[in-house]
């Protein structure tokens, strides 16, 4: 842990820091600060217009001020003259509420206060692709079934091992990688932390994933749904619940249903009664429902849900519970904002806890197979407007989420949608020019 940038920087060399917040929108925004007035900044903040980025402010608002959080800087592996350091944004000395990173910290400590300690994990998704973002950057990428491909991932080996080896000296206990289910499709895995380490850990990867692959003259892209035909982008999100201290796992129980304790049920019956708003969160872009509510593809299955269900070790459903004390939430794509997919986690689940919410009937059928049979759960969204729309009626999910936070959000992605909904397409014309 990290207290004094400056002495940092006299440590490890480090010439420039890239003080860094993310906006509503998921955009990573940063100045690059020399080491010699880093003293300066910790302690102050670095100044932002905060209308220049996505979040519901104005020209006329005073300076944003990102003060960074010391016990998050990360050396840069490939360019160790310059470190990253997550921010936490205030005006006027008070704490900007809408901010993503200010939004779950809030939470961790209301869920503190209630003697728990969330801890997570993601599996976050990723492609390989062209400069140009038209094809999958490896042209011998072609089969059906590509997951865990051995030729594939050895030909984008270069890539694959350097971010591996940047995680590993960055001592995040980085275990495996592999050749994902989409041709050009990736997956790297690391430890699980707590959820703002998580949440830190996964906007840094999504900057580091991007720069070494421009550095090997390629691009990443995290979008939910890039091909039609291929397996999206998703980010799983795997959840436990810990004592105060952070030492015994309260969801684990071996007396009860699938090694998941009655607080762990109540928590998943948050996600569960929420799951339809939440997905406002998890899925943030008028493509993420190009992937949840996607036809079969090529390799034969979405692997993405499109109803709210459960179930045992089955990659089928909504949620699945691979083992005693956790459960892993499938419905979050790679758009999903890394500071608001832990947060909106914590917001249901906390609120699972407190109504004694139960998740409801446990389904261990194939639901790619068997799916319409299933009469009794809802289906999840079929696009960002209805998820917008079910967010909007979520009265305790807003709350719980911060009214500020809830108002900016709703206003700025309601934008987002008039101007999708006011774009005309090829489709339009293909369809409609000669009727």
């Amino acid at each position: 842990m990290a207290t004094d940038l400056a002495e940092f920087a006299r440590a490890k060399n480090v010439k420039y820091f890239m003080i860094s917040y993310t906006d509503l929108f998921s955009g990573q925004r940063a100045k690059l600060v020399p080491a010699q007035a880093i003293s300066d900044m910790q302690k102050d903040g670095a100044g932002f217009a905060g209308f220049a980025t996505w979040l519901d402010l104005t020209p006329a608002h005073p300076d944003m001020l990102a003060v960074p959080d010391p016990d998050s800087v990360i050396q840069l592996p490939w360019k160790p003259e310059v470190a990253w350091v997550a921010a936490n944004c205030i005006m006027d000395d008070k704490e900007v509420d809408q901010a993503p990173r200010n939004t779950l910290k809030r939470l961790i400590a209301e869920a503190a206060s209630d003697g728990m300690h969330v801890k997570t994990g993601v599996e976050a998704e990723f492609f390989l692709i062209s400069p140009d973002g038209k094809t999958i950057s490896d042209e011998y990428d072609t089969a059906s079934k590509p997951c865990y491909d051995q030729q594939a991932v050895m030909r984008r080996y270069d890539v694959i091992a350097e971010i591996c080896d940047h995680m590993l000296a960055l001592g995040w206990g980085a275990y495996q990688n592999d050749h994902e289910d989409a041709n050009g499709q990736f997956e790297m895995n690391w430890a699980f932390d707590d959820a703002l380490a998580t949440a830190d850990k996964h906007s840094f990867f999504k900057f580091m994933v991007k720069s070494i692959a421009e550095k090997h003259g390629l691009r990443a892209t995290f979008m939910p749904k890039p091909f039609q035909g291929l397996t999206g982008n998703g980010c799983h999100a795997h959840i436990s619940v810990w004592d105060k201290a952070g030492k015994t796992n309260v969801f684990a129980d071996n007396s009860m249903e699938l090694g998941l304790s009655a607080k762990g049920r109540n928590f998943l019956g948050g996600i569960m009664k929420h799951a339809s708003a939440l997905a406002a969160i998890t899925n943030p872009t008028v493509n993420s429902y190009k992937r949840i509510n996607a036809p079969r593809t090529i390799s034969g299955a979405t692997w993405a849900p499109n109803t709210v269900t459960w179930t045992g070790n089955n990659r089928t459903h909504m949620v699945r519970v691979p083992g005693p004390g956790r459960f892993e939430l499938r419905l979050p794509d790679g758009a999903a904002n890394p500071y608001l997919l832990q947060a909106v986690i914590i917001a249901a689940g906390l609120d699972g806890i407190r109504s004694k919410a139960d998740p409801g009937k446990r389904y261990d059928i194939d639901m790619y197979q068997l799916g319409h049979t299933v009469t009794d759960a809802p289906k999840l969204p079929l696009n960002l407007l209805d998820a917008l729309r079910e967010f909007d009626n979520d009265k305790s999910l807003k709350a719980a989420l911060g009214e500020e936070f809830s108002s900016a959000y709703l206003k700025l992605k309601q934008q987002e949608w008039n101007s999708y909904a006011s774009h005309f397409t090829q489709w339009e014309r293909d369809h409609t020019l000669d009727i």
